[in-house]
């Protein structure tokens, strides 16, 4: 059992989590206990639509139970996370980022149930890879229960990388920034942005450092073991990505959102898009002839593949969590992970569950995950709220001009040195 957990506020003007009075969840209503899960909005519609059947699915097993889904998009539930967890508006289950930093915010305030009784009742450890145990476990208890494995990597159109000259898919860093060059002066946008979320613009600065840091030098300078200001890589980062926002983005990209960012993809406007394996399904659904697009890694020389998990959490003050167990338990099962990977993406977190998809864009995950020889995850997880604020802040500074690369890591290593 994890303890010792302290109560901290999540956010200024945020509630306190952990000792507050308050019941989650809908309770019970017309003879049916109300289950509410509050979620995220995928960018695949179908993947939408295929949560709902799911729910229903397991509502038609389970007649005095209603699931109550509550969808929003990535940074409003975020917002609704840090102002309901320990109320008596919070859900009965949360998904959330299962990353120490972005996730781990909720766990240490002490949001999360400890879910040991319901592993072994459900027996879910055999359910589960050792690699997403270790985010269940990773805080002393069982928080959690998996929901996805998720990789990212560079999505590209075919026929744009034929029309500049390019004939292979670049496998080093150096061919991936001449394939840029190639794609602008062929009149192409090498790849899109959006900027108005931050985290999207973060995938290729997280790149960039793991591929000039490598991954010990990436894993020592977000654990805090090495400074940001002392690493000869940290400014050769922020070098490469002020080149990169600079010369090879779409123009505008900090004034627009990740989505209107992605409608320049499929409609042919920009070359490369950095997504993840979710994005396979926003193609088909945006309409865009998936044959004309290929998959290849980030090429940063470590063998890592850049990704996340994704987790559900009952919260602690949940009225309900035996029905909440419940439904976490068929939304992992076989029969409900079947239909979930068909709209999701290559991975199932339940381990008896692959990919039956003949889609070649489907399948080329399988290399990407199967050779990779570790993961490096997104830094909003690795990073504490703050931190992951203020290395926006400097990404940001960065790609308008207004910082010198040179000055970045020191500016952010202040940063660090003040928490």
């Amino acid at each position: 059992m994890r303890a010792g957990l302290k109560p901290v506020a999540l956010a200024a003007g945020a509630v306190m989590v952990a000792g507050l009075a308050g019941c989650a969840g809908g309770g019970s209503g017309g003879g049916k206990t109300e289950v509410t899960w509050f979620k995220l909005t995928e960018t695949a519609g179908t993947a939408n639509e295929t949560i709902k059947e799911i729910v229903a699915d397991f509502e038609a097993e389970n007649e005095d139970i209603d699931i109550v889904v509550e969808e929003r998009a990535v940074d409003a539930h975020k917002d609704a996370l840090r102002t309901t967890l320990g109320t008596n508006g919070a859900p009965d289950i949360f998904f959330s980022w299962a990353g120490p930093g972005l996730g781990g915010e909720f766990i240490e305030a002490g949001a999360s149930l400890d879910l040991e009784e319901y592993y072994e009742e459900y027996d879910w450890a055999e359910r589960f890879s050792e690699a997403t145990m270790e985010t269940v476990t990773q805080y002393g208890g069982y928080d959690g229960v998996p929901y996805t494995q998720r990789g990212e990597a560079l999505f590209y159109n075919k026929d744009l990388f034929a029309e500049a000259g390019i004939d292979s898919v670049p496998t080093t860093y150096e061919e991936l920034v001449d394939a840029a060059e190639k794609l602008k002066a062929a009149g192409i946008t090498p790849i899109q942005f959006g900027g108005t979320v931050n985290w999207h613009v973060m995938r290729l600065l997280d790149a960039i450092l793991e591929t000039k840091c490598g991954a010990d030098g990436y894993q020592a300078l977000v654990t805090g073991e090495a400074s940001w200001a002392e690493e000869d890589c940290v400014t050769e980062t922020f070098t490469e990505f002020e080149m990169w926002t600079g010369e090879y983005l779409n123009d505008g990209f900090i004034s627009i959102n990740n989505d209107e960012s992605s409608a320049l993809f499929y409609a042919g406007e920009a070359a490369m898009a950095f997504e993840g394996d979710w994005f396979n399904q926003a193609i088909r659904d945006n309409g865009m002839d998936e044959a004309t697009v290929g998959i290849f890694p980030f090429p940063t020389g470590t063998g890592r593949i850049y990704g996340f998990n994704e987790n559900n959490y009952i919260t602690t003050n949940s009225d309900n969590p035996d029905e909440a167990a419940a439904f976490l338990d068929y939304l992992t099962s076989e029969e409900a992970q079947e239909k979930f990977i068909a709209a999701f993406g290559s991975q199932s977190v339940n381990v008896n569950v692959t990919s039956a998809s003949d889609s070649e864009l489907d399948q080329a995950w399988g290399p990407i995950f199967e050779n990779a020889t570790g993961v490096y995850m997104n830094n909003d997880q690795n990073l504490s709220l703050a931190e992951t604020t203020e290395y926006w802040r400097i990404q940001n500074l960065v790609a308008t001009g207004e910082l010198d690369p040179a000055d970045a890591g020191a500016e952010f290593q202040k940063f660090v040195d003040q928490q």
